[in-house]
């Protein structure tokens, strides 16, 4: 990282970082062309052994790349405020980020879909007591993200 005065290398603060935010964009590469795509997430494990859990549907083509090339990168960031000034090379903003590499896979075991299914609802609501029944689970494609590397850098 350029800067490493904005670098965030504390374990709890990169995990506080990542479970108040709202939204996970993955970053497929397709043929030459680079694929980004904003999704709800939930999140399993700590910084050492991280899983990112996603829903979506069987077809389409984030799933048709999710077979294709597992290799992702992927981003997250919340609290960004512009930082105005008098002048164009003043301005600035607030933020905080994370960005990352990992590899993708479909999750096939139910128990393990319901994790995923849990831990998506947990970072949208915050709540997880949810009960999935098998209809709800079978109709939904879940997937994960097994983290291989992250960095979190903030300007606050």
């Amino acid at each position: 990282m350029r800067r490493k005065d904005r670098e965030v290398v504390d374990h709890d603060k990169i995990m506080n970082v990542i479970k108040n935010c709202h939204c996970c964009r993955l970053g497929f590469y397709d043929c030459g062309d680079v694929y980004i795509v904003p999704l709800n997430f939930g999140v399993v494990g700590d910084i050492d052994s991280l899983t990112l859990y996603f829903h979506g549907a069987f077809e389409g083509r984030k799933a048709e790349l999710i077979k294709k090339n597992p290799s992702v990168g992927f981003e997250m960031d919340r609290g960004y405020e512009l930082q105005t000034a008098n002048v164009p090379c003043g301005y600035s903003a607030k933020f905080e980020s994370i960005i990352g590499t990992g590899k993708v896979s479909v999750v096939e075991d139910f128990v393990e879909k319901v994790e995923g299914l849990t831990s998506v609802m947990k970072q949208a609501t915050g709540k997880s007591d949810w009960e999935f029944n098998e209809k709800m689970v079978n109709c939904v494609c879940v997937f994960k993200l097994e983290v291989e590397s992250l960095s979190c850098k903030e300007h606050l």
